[in-house]
């Protein structure tokens, strides 16, 4: 997945992560529920992506950047809570 890039989008109230590989998109949606606490609430990753990491790779960018803003992430999306399950050394980041 080195070869795609992640973009963010971020509003006030909801936000997502987005890659993009010859008019396909995979997307990570959010909502923006206080200032420290957000609801990641859909993954979605079309076949042109299955298989690649795609989905891992925009949690692991919402890992990122929740760590790096002091956010706290409750994965109601099951893709989300999966990766969580998957990978307790991110645990500080997810409120369950």
């Amino acid at each position: 997945m080195t070869d795609l890039v992640i973009t963010r989008e971020h509003g006030a109230t909801k936000g997502r992560y987005v890659m993009e590989r010859d008019g396909v998109a995979a997307e990570l949606t959010y909502s923006i529920t206080s200032p420290t606490l957000i609801i990641a609430d859909h993954t979605g990753v079309p076949d042109a992506f299955r298989g690649t990491g795609a989905g891992l790779a925009l949690v692991k960018r919402l890992v990122e950047d929740a760590r790096a803003e002091g956010v706290k992430i409750m994965p109601l999306c099951p893709f989300v809570n999966a990766m969580r399950r998957r990978h307790p050394e991110w645990a500080d980041v997810f409120s369950t």
